[in-house]
């Protein structure tokens, strides 16, 4: 085949493509306009899709804090109610050892022995019948 011929050829697939690429060109200009037309569309979509997952996401979150708040509400009370039943029984306890005493000076006597007995300090001051302590004035002076 000769370069004259070569040319020839060339020529005719050039002609037969140029009736695709016309195709091609009409397909495009089409697919344009449906992106131009139908992106705004798009956007508005979408924003409205993420408008709605930042309300569940609000509503989620107000419903897990409403949830914690309840725990801590029922935590509180049961927190409330257990120190009461201790602070019952303290006092049970207390008017047994009272009563067991011979009333409310025995048991601060009581009170007074069990604080001396777990004391580790080498001076005690004990209290006289007037209530006031007795102490060392000579021993200041050393």
């Amino acid at each position: 085949m000769t370069g004259k011929d070569r040319l020839m050829a060339g020529m005719d697939t050039w002609r037969n493509n140029s009736g695709c690429s016309a195709l091609g060109l009409a397909a495009a200009a089409v697919i344009a306009v449906l992106f131009l037309l139908g992106w705004p569309q798009y956007r508005v979509y979408q924003q409205r899709l993420a408008g709605e997952a930042a309300l569940a996401e609000a509503q989620s979150s107000r419903q897990v804090a409403i949830l914690e708040a309840h725990a801590k509400k029922e935590s509180a009370t049961s927190l409330a109610e257990a120190e009461v039943i201790r602070a019952e029984g303290a006092a049970k306890a207390n008017q047994i050892l009272q009563n067991s005493l011979g009333g409310p000076e025995g048991y601060l006597r009581y009170l007074q022995i069990q604080a001396l007995e777990d004391s580790k300090a080498q001076l005690i001051y004990v209290p006289t019948e007037a209530g006031l302590p007795v102490t060392e004035a000579r021993r200041l002076g050393q």
